[in-house]
């Protein structure tokens, strides 16, 4: 029988992992109550509300909230064609346990088409306008054509996630699209977030186990390293400043509540 020997590598750097400290369940208890209020005054004033779900842990705290609330917020995912597997598997796994109908937005096959005519399958890496170029075509306008009727809507956005954050509230008007746009979490700190799913026992995206705080397409998002902003993983190849997609472009904001 041979000897298998473990390599220890001190120089590989150590990866973002999911925090260990955790608030009280009385504060967690608190938070829920202050989100759940935050829904339901949402769903009071308007009629059409609809959430952008990608499945990371934000979602999946929006997503259990809305459940307990009944809301009539209605839950949709944008399937960029690109998605991890890990992804699309947790949107079925969250719809099984929740019993509810998550719809799944797709890009139409002649936006790609343009894309990769023009720029090729991964011709997103060449620099910042085709990378503006792929996001709009797989994910702006799915979530335009997503949220046509619609007189809300809601993201997991939070200050805290990274520096082009800091400044989002609450409510927000999306003068894009003009309708209002909300951030229920727009206050919540990485512990509220990891304490939540915790002491609520809530899936988690298996990606979050590999150093991805924060997980978008397959091809463009990868692990950070322990310390680095967490949205440092997205789009690595370009400057600091370009960690957006786009959807969130134009948001005027209301109030901080």
């Amino acid at each position: 029988m041979s000897n298998i020997h473990t390599t220890i590598h001190p120089d590989r750097p150590r990866l973002w992992t999911i925090p260990e400290r955790q608030i009280s369940a009385h504060a967690v208890a608190a938070k829920s109550n202050i989100l759940t209020q935050r829904l339901i005054d949402i769903s009071e004033r308007f009629f059409d509300i609809r959430f952008a779900t990608s499945l990371a842990a934000e979602d999946i705290v929006l997503t259990d909230a809305i459940t307990k609330t009944n809301s009539k917020i209605k839950l949709f995912t944008l399937d960029t064609g690109r998605l991890h597997p890990e992804t699309i598997n947790l949107a079925k796994t969250v719809s099984d346990l929740y019993d509810i109908h998550i719809q799944t937005v797709a890009p139409s096959e002649r936006d790609i088409t343009a894309f990769i005519a023009e720029y090729g399958i991964n011709g997103f890496y060449e620099g910042e306008a085709p990378k503006n170029a792929c996001c709009a075509a797989r994910k702006i306008k799915p979530l335009n054509a997503a949220l046509l009727g619609a007189d809300a809507w809601l993201s997991g956005q939070r200050r805290e996630q990274s520096a082009t954050r800091t400044t989002i509230n609450f409510e927000e008007v999306d003068a894009t699209r003009g309708i209002t746009k909300f951030n229920p979490l727009f206050d919540w700190t990485e512990i509220d977030l990891w304490s939540y799913i915790k002491h609520q026992n809530l899936p988690i995206h298996p990606l979050h186990f590999k150093g991805y705080p924060s997980i978008g397409c397959e091809p463009c998002t990868r692990p950070v390293r322990e310390g680095e902003d967490i949205r440092a993983g997205r789009w690595w190849w370009l400057h600091s400043n370009s960690k957006e997609c786009g959807l969130h472009d134009n948001q005027l904001p209301i109030s901080n509540e």
